[in-house]
C-alpha cells in the first residue's frame, strides 16, 4: 500500500513519520524508506526519533483507519483484489468538506491537549 498507493502521492522532499508498529518496522520497509525518504523519515528509536505519539492527535488513529475499516467491511469481500478495490473507493470517497471537519477536529483536540498540560483526558 505503501508503495503503490500512498508514496506515489507525496510532495517532493517530504518527510515520512512511521509509526511503531512491528510490521510496519522489518527491515524490507526500513530499506524501502531508506531508498525513498533518504535521512526523511521518522521511526521509533531512530536519531531522528519523534517525541511519543498520541492517537487522539493523530488524524489516521482518530478517524481514517476506522472510517475506512467501516465502509470497506459494511459489504462481503470476496478475495484480495475485491479488499484492494473496497479499500481503494472508501480512500476516493474521503471528501474535501470531510477533511475539514478532521483538521477542525484535531485543532479541537490540539486546544485541549494545551489547555491541560498534556495530561491524561478522555476524547470522544
Amino acid at each position: 500500500m505503501l508503495q503503490l498507493y500512498a508514496v506515489p502521492q507525496f510532495p517532493q522532499g517530504v518527510t515520512f513519520q512511521q509509526d511503531g508498529a512491528p510490521r510496519h518496522y522489518g527491515n524490507i520497509v526500513r530499506e524501502f524508506l531508506d531508498t525513498k525518504f533518504p535521512q526523511r523519515w521518522i521511526v521509533r528509536g531512530a536519531v531522528m526519533a519523534w517525541p511519543p505519539r498520541s492517537p487522539d492527535v493523530t488524524p489516521l488513529d482518530f478517524y481514517l483507519w476506522g472510517y475506512v475499516k467501516q465502509h470497506v467491511h459494511s459489504e462481503r469481500i470476496n478475495d484480495i483484489n475485491h479488499l484492494k478495490q473496497r479499500i481503494t473507493e472508501v480512500i476516493h470517497s474521503v471528501t474535501p468538506d470531510v477533511l475539514t471537519r478532521v483538521w477542525e477536529k484535531l485543532d479541537y483536540r490540539l486546544d485541549v491537549c494545551r489547555a491541560t498540560n498534556g495530561a491524561h483526558i478522555e476524547l470522544r
